[in-house]
């Protein structure tokens, strides 16, 4: 059965006074999904061991408690191996990613290589960070998104979640100046894009949605 890499933040301070992290819906149905489907999952983020959860994401819900254990034993990237190890990789999101997955080397490397591969590489939300300065794989003159259709969490939404000034940019904006086609639905829409192998939803309210795309390419591919 498919194999699939998830790929979390590892940081968790928006500044000194505000914590952040992994928004823990965006991971934590998913990776349901992809168990219910028969899908082996490993778990993996920048600094491995506990990944950070925004705890704004935890309010007046009750936690997948198999999810909580999961985000506590993470593996590094490199401990991950790579691409040829898996059928797809996944990036939930949560402001974390701004910060590290949008930077991160080895990530952008491990993208290139599923890529090249044919994978299925997704996202949702704030995990389309993990895009920002990829290369392409096929064409190193060119960045990744260059040409695709994607979706990511929007300006709109930024602005209504009052943290458009405390990232460190906004991610449909660097998306498009970096050559998406960044398609966009109303504020909290749950909306998925699926250009080729890659797959994006949102916002939070396309978790479900994102990782049932990624589950019907996989089992096409079967």
């Amino acid at each position: 059965m498919p194999k699939i890499l998830i790929v979390v933040t590892s940081h968790g301070q928006l500044d000194a006074e505000h914590a952040t992290g992994l928004w823990l819906d965006e991971y934590a149905v998913p990776r349901r999904a992809f168990h219910e489907a028969g899908f082996d999952v490993v778990t993996a983020s920048p600094h491995g061991g506990q990944a950070p959860i925004d705890p704004r994401s935890l309010e007046g819900a009750s936690p997948d408690q198999d999810a909580m254990v999961a985000l506590r034993e993470t593996i590094t990237i490199g401990e991950a191996g790579d691409a040829a190890d898996y059928d797809a990789i996944f990036f939930p999101g949560g402001h974390g990613t701004m910060f590290d997955l949008a930077t991160n080397e080895p990530v952008k490397t491990l993208l290139s290589e599923f890529d090249a591969q044919g994978k299925v590489v997704a996202a949702v939300c704030h995990g389309p960070a993990a895009f920002v300065d990829a290369i392409s794989a096929t064409d190193p003159t060119r960045l990744l998104v260059h040409g695709r259709r994607i979706t990511a969490f929007t300006d709109s939404e930024e602005r209504a979640v009052h943290l458009d000034t405390a990232v460190p940019f906004l991610l449909a904006s660097k998306l498009r100046e970096q050559g998406a086609t960044v398609v966009e639905n109303a504020d909290w829409a749950d909306h998925v894009e699926v250009d080729g192998n890659l797959v994006t939803g949102q916002n939070p309210q396309s978790s479900a949605s994102t990782a049932n795309a990624v589950i019907e390419l996989l089992k096409a591919r079967v």
